[in-house]
C-alpha cells in the first residue's frame, strides 16, 4: 500500500481546517480526474505505521477540525486494509474530530457491510462523472456523488445525507 502526498493543512476537502491524506493506487480513471497522479498503485510514497503516526501527529493541533482520507481510491482492495487502520487509530486517538472519506464504490453496493466504516463520519461516495461535473457543489465534483452521514445511515439502515 502506498500514499501520495500529506497536507497538513486542508481547508477544501471537508469542514473546518483538517489533514488529508491521499492514497495511491485507483482503478475507476475517472475521466477529467483531479488527481490522476494518484491512479498508479506502484508510484508515491510507502504507507507504514510511521505514515499513520506523521497523520496523527498533524491531527494533533487543536485547529484541526478533522482528517480527510481521499485518492487515488482509499477502499479499492488493495488500499482498504491501510484506510481502515488510519481510520481506526484516528477515531480512537481524537473521538471528538470528524473523518471523512471520499470512494468511486457506492455505501449501498460496497461499502456498508466494510469494517472500515465504523470509523467514518462522512462518506462522500460514487465515481466521478465530468458530464455531470458541477463547481457549485460542496465536497463533491458531480451531482451523482453523495455526501453520506454514515453514522446515521449505519443505523437506520437507509441512506441519510449530510446535513451541516
Amino acid at each position: 500500500m502506498r500514499y501520495n502526498r500529506i497536507r497538513k493543512m486542508d481547508i477544501s476537502n471537508g469542514p473546518g481546517i483538517r489533514v488529508s491524506i491521499f492514497m495511491q493506487g485507483c482503478a475507476f480513471h475517472c475521466e477529467n480526474c483531479f488527481n490522476p497522479e494518484t491512479w498508479d498503485f506502484d508510484k508515491g510514497e510507502e504507507f507504514t505505521d510511521e505514515t499513520i503516526a506523521t497523520v496523527l501527529d498533524l491531527c494533533s493541533d487543536e485547529h484541526i477540525s478533522g482528517l480527510s482520507i481521499l485518492g487515488g481510491e482509499p477502499m479499492h482492495p488493495k488500499n482498504i486494509g491501510a484506510t481502515q487502520k488510519l481510520a481506526q487509530a484516528f477515531k480512537e486517538k481524537y473521538p471528538n474530530k470528524n473523518l471523512w472519506v471520499w470512494s468511486g464504490y457506492t455505501f449501498d453496493e460496497y461499502l456498508k457491510d466494510k469494517e472500515v466504516m465504523k470509523y467514518i463520519d462522512v462518506l462522500v461516495d460514487g465515481r466521478y462523472i465530468d458530464k455531470l461535473h458541477d463547481f457549485r457543489l460542496k465536497w463533491r465534483g458531480s451531482s451523482n456523488q453523495r455526501v453520506i452521514d454514515v453514522k446515521k445511515s449505519l443505523k437506520k439502515k437507509e441512506i441519510i445525507l449530510y446535513c451541516e
